[in-house]
């Protein structure tokens, strides 16, 4: 019991990013107009897959089961990439939707800098992987990511408000929806961070995310360069660019979170609570 309340708030978040998630997925499934395709059982698979590993390997840690963490904690070197690699091949996908359209894909940016900043937690967690509480706060600090995305989504699917801009007609409602869910993330990543500085930077780096992705879609919206953006990412193979991510990715997690004797023999990847 004393290790559980030790890492509750790694438990919550886990538990209401995994809630959120099921919101953010709801209508694709669930909807009036429900339709899944192929890419959204990709993208729910490999998402529920990586939290349901981060939440294994914390389970494992409370119950001191060092053992099978090191063994499961394996599965992240194909995990990673997965997770990384789908989420690049369905930034492809939207800008090709939005390009073929004509109007344009306004999720170009945080879909594309989601798909960058997801890799390089989980590329610095493998890089860090010695200083353990930071490795684990950089491989949890991913599903901030996740959740900024299907906050907005869960949303704008379960609170009309948030659709319809009801709040103030001034504002548009999924403006606010994207607000709403950017000021969580940066919430949620204050708290781990001011609990542990030195080990929930990460946190608060994965919060500020989408603010940082929105500064840049600023930018590029006032040089005009939104539309050949949208046109280069989508101008991509879905396929190819899923295989060329996974393999770079996973090359280089391999690389460098594996010592050579490692390759060998097996290395453990840990998850830790930062220090209280």
């Amino acid at each position: 019991m004393q290790r559980v309340r030790h890492y509750i708030l790694e438990v919550a978040l886990l538990a209401a990013v995994i809630l959120v998630s099921v919101g953010g997925f709801w209508n694709i499934y669930f909807g009036t107009d429900a339709d899944p395709q192929p890419h959204h059982h990709l993208h729910l698979a490999t998402v529920f897959i990586w939290m349901s590993l981060l939440l294994a390997q914390l389970i494992l840690i409370m119950r001191r089961s060092y053992q099978a963490h090191r063994k499961i904690g394996l599965a992240v070197l194909i995990a990673g990439p997965l997770l990384v690699a789908t989420t690049a091949m369905l930034a492809v996908r939207s800008a090709q939707k939005g390009a073929a359209s004509g109007e344009g894909d306004f999720m170009i940016v945080q879909n594309t800098m989601a798909t960058l900043e997801l890799g390089l937690l989980i590329f610095l967690a493998f890089l860090l992987k010695n200083r353990r509480k930071l490795h684990g706060s950089l491989l949890l600090s991913t599903t901030i990511v996740f959740m900024g995305i299907a906050l907005f989504f869960a949303l704008t699917s379960f609170v009309p408000p948030f659709r319809t801009g009801s709040f103030d007609p001034t504002f548009d409602g999924f403006q606010l929806a994207g607000t709403a869910g950017q000021v969580t993330c940066l919430a949620v990543g204050f708290l781990f961070f001011i609990r542990d500085p030195k080990n929930g930077w990460p946190f608060l780096a994965a919060g500020f995310c989408f603010p940082f992705n929105d500064a840049i879609y600023s930018l590029l919206t006032s040089f005009g360069l939104i539309n050949p953006l949208t046109d280069i990412v989508g101008s991509m193979s879905q396929p190819l660019t899923f295989i060329a991510i996974f393999a770079l990715l996973f090359s280089l997690l391999a690389a460098t979170a594996l010592p050579r004797r490692a390759r060998i023999s097996g290395s453990p990847v840990h998850i830790e609570r930062p220090a209280a």
